[in-house]
């Protein structure tokens, strides 16, 4: 209807207007409509009544010839009253649903609001909401029977034998606290890592090449304390060769028996390095003898498991232990075929600032080049750069070969397979598949504990639950946090992990806290300033760790109700660094600008990189000018320098804090 006619119309019912333009009341709006679609429906009944007329002009006889002769048509021209099929996915956007039945997309939007369904041309319908609006038009939609991601695009295959060639056997060191994994790497490697870890011990999963003579052999350093079982299992996934060190002057301990199952388990040959030789007080005997209750019997004493006497202090039995392990990787004859593209796995992965999303993976078979297309869980990219172990640029990488990635579009969880795919087309699609089944297994998982049925059972006294946040810097971490944490289980108390990622603690993070009555675990990152500030005003517990096992302890502590704080920290001040200086005989001095509180000349400083701790110590100079201060208060300007460490960076965090006794 025309907006000439609608003014016309208007008007027959006495309604004071004057054009187009003019407005009317609600009453009067309704009203209008109701008796324009009176008339509709009317002729419509009109025209239905004439079709009937027709028919009940032909005698009854002349109607059933008619229908006769069409069915015979039909028979002698083979037509069939066929229904359109279409086949759809689990998804389909607007556009493609309305190509497939050929009709206009605005049509069907149409149809969809009148569903109650608000959908653009580009936005996705699923496929119980396609197979409906289908019906509307006559069309029968099936499932498309490509829908197991694994099976349609099969990346992985059997090599020919023939095709295959040796490769260098991977190395995963394992063993209990203390007993010296790292120091022997070390000692393999000729450089010192211990150093940078907090509290000696080795926080992440690292891959290193080392060179023995023509051959190479690849170490994975698998954090050694307990709680890094995940790690550590998945170290061992991808490992042909488990070394266990163990301490000739302490014996079997706990996480010596875990490593010797974790190994048994994965089907690993195992090699004993009794380490710390050199200690007056080392017994190698009590440690074979105690090998042996675990199923590791000696070569010396009748066994086959080989036990290398070493000292990676003084360097002793290391050539003799790398004999060994090429010894055992002959013997195993590992073998794999460089020409085809490539199969890796992460071990490690991470979200650097400069460089975006970055993801260490030791390739299994092909050849991994430069500018290839790669798929890896639900995420995929084009190898942009690598670098090795020692950080330098590669262009390939071949079978047992560890390297770092740039080019993926996210970060991918450790442990997650690396494909490289011929088509980027191919690596969307397996891509998006793949997070589309992690989605609705994330939400089946979620469905089962609302937080409504959560304090109703809390109320019951049903079952207590903790509900936990966990905040890392790598996603390995988190994997390791979330195995342990989920041990702690009591009678009265379940730890509930409900949300878990890489990066700083954000004000997001802190209001699902504060919604879901959770407390905030953050290993080697710190909240930003807002998120700081929330916690405060909503109440929220967030506990910051550099050492895991001191996190583990604290939340044992407080299942058990043990937790008596006696040593608390107080922020006292938030600086940010505006500028840097190179000062002779000195080092690095920051020129900081105090965002809130003040620093003072005896607290500790933690360096915050991206909400990531990259240092903590103590002040070594504070100046106001050319004086040297005390303080630093809010809104003001001075130098700060730190103790032992020169790389300060413009726009690093600098938080002051201080150890308050609590009685």
């Amino acid at each position: 209807m025309t907006s000439k006619e609608l003014v016309a119309k208007i008007k027959e019912l006495d309604i004071n207007i004057s054009s187009h333009m003019s407005s009317l009341e609600k009453e009067e709006a309704e009203m209008i409509k109701e008796l324009i679609e009176e008339e509709r429906d009317l002729k419509k009944s009109k025209r239905n009544n004439k079709k009937i007329d027709k028919n009940e002009r032909k005698p009854k006889k002349q109607i059933e010839m008619d229908k006769k002769e069409t069915k015979s048509k039909d028979k002698r021209s083979g037509k069939k009253q066929e229904v359109k099929t279409i086949e759809i996915e689990d998804n389909i956007t607007v556009r493609e649903l309305a190509d497939k039945i050929d009709i206009n997309p605005t049509e069907l939007i149409t149809k969809l609001i009148g569903f109650g369904i608000m959908a653009s041309i580009n936005e996705s319908i699923d496929y119980d909401t396609a197979a409906i609006v289908a019906e509307e038009y006559g069309v029968k939609v099936v499932r498309s029977e490509t829908q197991e991601s694994e099976e349609e695009f099969n990346f992985d295959y059997e090599d020919d034998p023939k095709d295959l060639k040796p490769r260098a056997p991977i190395v995963t060191v394992m063993g209990h606290v203390d007993h010296g994994k790292t120091s022997l790497l070390d000692s393999i490697r000729k450089t010192s890592v211990t150093k940078q870890e907090a509290g000696g011990i080795t926080q992440h999963i690292g891959a290193s090449i080392v060179n023995v003579g023509d051959k190479k052999i690849i170490f994975l350093d698998t954090p050694g304390h307990e709680a890094f079982t995940s790690m550590r299992a998945r170290g061992t996934q991808v490992t042909d060769i488990a070394v266990l060190v163990v301490a000739a002057d302490d014996g079997v301990m706990p996480q010596t028996i875990e490593a010797i199952n974790h190994a048994k388990a994965a089907n690993v040959p195992i090699i004993v390095a009794i380490n710390k030789m050199d200690k007056p007080e080392a017994n190698p005997d009590r440690v074979k003898q105690e090998l042996v209750e675990h199923g590791l019997v000696p070569e010396d004493w009748g066994g086959d498991t080989i036990t290398v006497p070493v000292s990676a202090l003084k360097g002793q039995g290391i050539d003799e232990l790398l004999e060994m392990i090429l010894l055992v990787a002959e013997i195993q004859e590992l073998k794999a075929n460089p020409d085809r593209p490539a199969v890796g796995t992460v071990i490690e992965a991470q979200l650097d600032k400069g460089k975006g999303p970055m993801a260490t993976v030791i390739i299994e078979k092909g050849t991994l080049h430069v500018g290839d297309i790669v798929v890896c869980g639900s995420t995929h990219g084009r190898v942009r750069a690598m670098f090795d172990d020692k950080g330098k640029n590669v262009k390939k990488a071949g079978p047992s070969i560890p390297v770092a990635i740039l080019g993926l579009s996210e970060v991918p969880e450790s442990g997650d397979k690396l494909y490289a795919v011929e088509d980027e087309k191919i690596a969307k699609s397996y891509a998006e598949k793949k997070k589309e089944k992690m989605r609705e297994e994330h939400l089946k998982a979620t469905q089962k504990v609302s937080l409504d049925d959560l304090f109703e059972r809390i109320q019951q006294g049903e079952m207590k639950e903790l509900n936990i946040i966990i905040k890392a810097d790598t996603r390995g971490t988190i994997d390791a946090l979330r195995k342990s944490l989920e041990k702690f289980e009591s009678e009265e108390v379940r730890v509930h992990i409900i949300h878990e990622g890489v990066g700083g603690i954000t004000e997001s993070d802190v209001l699902l806290a504060s919604a879901s009555n959770a407390i905030i675990i953050g290993f080697n990152v710190r909240p930003t300033l807002s998120a700081q500030n929330m916690a405060k005003n909503e109440k929220v517990d967030i506990r910051t760790y550099r050492v895991i096992y001191e996190a583990l302890e604290d939340i044992e502590a407080a299942i058990k109700g043990m937790l008596e704080p006696k040593l608390v920290e107080e922020t006292i001040g938030r600086a940010e660094v505006r500028a840097t200086f190179r000062v002779p005989n000195v080092g690095t001095v920051a020129g900081i600008y105090v965002q809130q509180g003040k620093i003072t000349r005896n607290s500790i400083i933690r360096l915050l990189r991206n909400d990531v701790v990259v240092y903590e110590g103590k002040v070594s100079s504070l100046k106001r000018f050319k004086d040297d201060v005390r303080e630093i208060a809010t809104g003001y300007e001075g130098g700060l320098g730190l103790e032992n460490f020169n790389d300060i960076k413009e726009g690093d965090i600098l938080e002051a804090y201080i150890i308050k006794e609590v009685e």
